[in-house]
């Protein structure tokens, strides 16, 4: 199944994507767009050029496992992108993924623009990866809940 990733942010928007086989977690671009509806309009936009058949919104849970305002924001985001797009989506827990997409770029010497304007396209790498670890290793079935 063709899945795509999404790290939703105020500025920035990182986009992953995985092949049928779902192996390997690929960034695909970053949507520099801070008003909230073309954001979810450039998104669908990628979703149906990609041949999505889901898409995995990250979910920013606070360290102590609660949900804050960020959490309400990617929740009516993915909600939106579901409804425009027809296609499955999931809310995912992100907690770290910036702070290891810095680690990783950081191992990488990835330094100033360069870094600004990967940063979440790596993130979204990283929470797409983290889905499909979780779909490889729970035998996923569709209709399961999800692991928010």
């Amino acid at each position: 199944m063709i899945i795509m990733s999404v790290d939703f942010g105020d500025s920035r928007t990182g986009i992953a994507v995985c092949g049928k086989s779902e192996l390997i977690a690929s960034p695909v671009t970053v949507i520099q767009e801070k008003y909230f509806e073309k954001c979810i309009e450039k998104t669908a936009a990628l979703a149906k050029e990609q041949h999505a058949e889901e898409i995995v919104v990250g979910y920013p849970k606070n360290m102590n496992g609660t949900i804050g305002e960020r959490c309400e924001k990617c929740t009516l985001f993915a909600q939106k992108l579901e409804a425009m797009t027809g296609i499955p989506t999931k809310l995912w827990d992100e907690r770290c993924t910036t702070v290891s997409a810095h680690n990783f770029l950081n191992e990488t010497n990835t330094r100033g623009k360069k870094r600004k304007a990967v940063i979440d396209a790596v993130a979204a790498v990283i929470i797409l990866e983290s889905y499909l670890a979780f779909r490889r290793n729970s035998k996923y079935q569709p209709n399961q809940p999800d692991q928010n």
